[in-house]
């Protein structure tokens, strides 16, 4: 008898323990999740107060102090997108790419991915600078493009990666117009013979192909002129860069007599445009 009254004993004060291991439990997770809303809101506050820098942090602290949370996730997103606001990119990346190796599945993952190459966007400079960023930006834009078609972010990261091209073509334009004051003439037929083969949708297509006709007619290339001369009366008969591509193989181009030798010449070059 004695035995089982000690038993009876011992189980109340195991229940009793536990009982009140799982309400100290309790109450220590509660007061957690509160710290951290409560973190949250503060770093949430002050980036509508206008101080992103001091929201970064707060929002890095939040998502320390109870990193198994669901606030965590979206404090270190917060923070990220606090330095961006910033022009912080450097802070920001860092702290995006370390997000995509903590939180894998996370469901807001078509943002991390457009908020790195936003980063890259804003970091890209003119024709003359380093042409990373727009390497780096488009790959991401990208890669935004063919993961994540049915996201707010498809149409922007298309629209993105036409401004890149733009760019892109715009520097390699720079170069070749730089090789033609040089006369390094090959080198410059690479740089424009690049445009139309990988650029053919910006607004570099016109001038890229007229230089081609120009180079090609200086150097005697005859008929990789005309090729190109065909290529850009088809496509852009009423442009500019056509009238000048025109006045490549007839000098007298606007004058305002012509007469039937002219006439002959002006028939003879628009066959290469039929």
């Amino acid at each position: 008898m004695k035995n089982i009254k000690y038993l009876l004993i011992f189980l109340v004060l195991i229940t009793s323990c536990a009982k009140e291991k799982k309400e100290i439990s309790s109450i220590k997770e509660t007061s957690q999740e509160l710290e951290i809303a409560t973190a949250y809101k503060e770093a949430y506050k002050s980036l509508n107060d206008g101080d992103p820098y001091f929201a970064a942090k707060k929002f890095l602290e939040a998502e320390l102090l109870f990193p198994q949370s669901e606030w965590a996730p979206r404090s270190a997103l917060m923070a990220s997108y606090s330095y961006y606001l910033q022009n912080y990119y450097a802070e920001a990346l860092l702290n995006l790419n370390r997000f995509l190796k903590t939180y894998p599945k996370d469901e807001n993952l078509a943002y991390v991915h457009y908020l790195i190459a936003m980063c890259y966007y804003e970091t890209i400079e003119d024709e003359k600078r380093d042409s990373a960023p727009l390497f780096k930006a488009k790959k991401k834009f990208s890669f935004i493009v063919e993961n994540y078609p049915n996201t707010d972010f498809y149409i922007d990261a298309k629209f993105k990666i036409g401004l890149i091209d733009d760019i892109s073509a715009s520097k390699e334009m720079y170069l070749g117009r730089h090789y033609i004051k040089k006369e390094k003439w090959i080198a410059a037929i690479n740089r424009f013979k690049f445009v139309v083969e990988n650029y053919g949708q910006t607004i570099f297509i016109e001038e890229a192909l007229h230089r081609l006709v120009e180079i090609n007619f200086k150097l005697g290339l005859t008929k990789e002129s005309q090729k190109y001369a065909s290529l850009l009366g088809y496509n852009y008969l009423s442009g500019d860069w056509y009238k000048k591509s025109y006045k490549v193989f007839n000098q007298n181009y606007g004058s305002k007599k012509i007469d039937k030798e002219k006439k002959g010449v002006i028939q003879q070059f628009k066959k290469l445009f039929d």
